[in-house]
This record gives structure tokens, sequence and C-alpha cells, in this order.
């Protein structure tokens, strides 16, 4: 059993995964409270786009570890969402601050139900790798 650099970028992106678990959790809340009202956007929206910059980050982070630990099938697995955050932000609205979510469209019914169902599927996505990244650990340290 020995520890490897592929054993080493699975134990961060277990423990990044589970940072950004939380992320989608925090912007499924919020994204419910703004459709009831709870909060006004503005808030919400200074809220929400500070954590996007770092989320994208992390994950475009372990995607790179797993590209320099020749982990292909981890690395096709995270491209598709790394694809999407780059393409996401780069066609984002303009706005004065780093983020997405501009308080002026986002009570949009049509843009709340995206962000939220985007949230959703990011949650999928973060707990399918949470136990996808837990296998290939435990894997990789047993099989070295």
């Amino acid at each position: 059993m020995a520890f490897t650099f592929a054993a080493f970028c699975y134990i961060v992106a277990l423990i990044l995964t589970a940072v950004l678990i939380f992320f989608a959790i925090f912007h499924i809340i919020a994204f419910d409270e703004l459709k009831t009202d709870y909060k006004n956007p503005i808030d919400q929206c200074s809220s929400l786009n500070p954590l996007v910059l770092p989320e994208y980050a992390i994950h475009l982070l372990f995607t790179t570890l797993f590209l320099f630990s020749f982990q292909f099938g981890s690395l096709i697995f995270n491209l598709p969402l790394a694809v999407y955050h780059i393409r996401r932000y780069m066609s984002r609205p303009v706005m004065s601050v780093p983020g997405l979510y501009d308080p002026t469209s986002i009570m949009n019914a049509d843009e709340l139900n995206r962000a939220q169902k985007e949230g959703w599927i990011k949650l999928a996505f973060y707990l399918i790798s949470f136990f996808y990244y837990l296998y290939s650990m435990i894997y990789v340290l047993v099989s070295s």
C-alpha cells in the first residue's frame, strides 16, 4: 500500500468536493429563499456572487490535478462540468463585481427556475463525485 500522487489527488478532490457540496446546498437554499420572497434579490446576489469564482476554481483545481496524475477516467468525468463553468462564466451578464447573478434579472421566473435546477444538478453531480472519489482513492491506495 503506497501513497502515490494519484492517491493525493483523490484525497484533495474528496475534501474539496465536500466543500462544493456545501456550496451547492447553500445555492439551493438561497434560491428557495428568493422564490418564497424571504430575502430580497440584492442581498441574495451579494451573498451568492462571491462563491462563484471559488467554486469554479476548486473544481478546476482538482480537474487539473487529475490531468497531472494521469487519472483520465476522473478527468473525463469532470471535463463537461469544467467546460460548462467556463462557458457560463464567459457568457455572464455585465456587472461591476465578479459573479453570475444579477439582482435585476434573478427574480425572473425562468431565470430563478434555471438557477434552482442548476443547483440541484450540481448537488447531484458533487454527491456522485464524492463517492466516486472515495472509491477511487481506496482503489488506488490498495492496488499500489
